[in-house]
């Protein structure tokens, strides 16, 4: 299988949630092109191209860089997908199931999660659905967490937000 992964582009996936607000590619983001290049030279996989979601959510798909990776799907460019884990795919366990079980199955595309040690040419991974889970609950529970920091912040008088231009705090 591995000459035949030569065939097409192996596509390196990075997302990362929050931008660091610096006009470069953020740390984060440079270190998983790193990990996932090394990974994919140990694969034996030499065609990469980079897919980067730079200050995106994984709680939805809706995503310029991932949309470009399907459309390559589509056209039969791809391979193989690798990524550092499985939240990095995507935080809604629905969604990331469905690619991984059904969609790269069927346009024969081999996935790698590094971390989670998940690979489709080494058969199904049993904990991998229960991770997913665990990525969509990690989300909801920051969210939570944020929205109860403002609550309290707001109700104590503090702003929430910079005032409008001009104004001084």
């Amino acid at each position: 299988m591995q000459s035949e992964a030569n065939i097409g582009i192996t596509a390196i996936y990075c997302r990362l949630s929050r931008d660091d607000g610096t006009e470069t590619e953020s740390n984060s983001i440079g270190n998983q092109k790193k990990m996932l290049t090394q990974k994919a030279k140990e694969l034996g996989l030499t065609n990469t191209k980079y897919y980067v979601d730079d200050g995106y959510t994984g709680t939805n798909f809706n995503r310029p860089a991932f949309q470009e990776l399907l459309d390559d799907i589509e056209m039969g460019y791809i391979s193989v997908v690798i990524v550092k884990d499985l939240s990095r795919l995507g935080r809604d366990y629905v969604s990331v199931g469905h690619y991984t079980d059904n969609y790269f199955p069927e346009h024969n595309v081999r996935f790698i999660a590094v971390n989670d040690m998940v690979d489709s040419d080494e058969g199904e991974n049993e904990i991998a659905p229960f991770k997913n889970v665990m990525n969509e609950m990690y989300a909801r529970d920051i969210s939570r967490k944020v929205r109860s920091a403002h609550r309290i912040r707001g109700n104590m008088g503090e702003p929430l937000s910079q005032p409008p231009y001009g104004y001084m705090k």
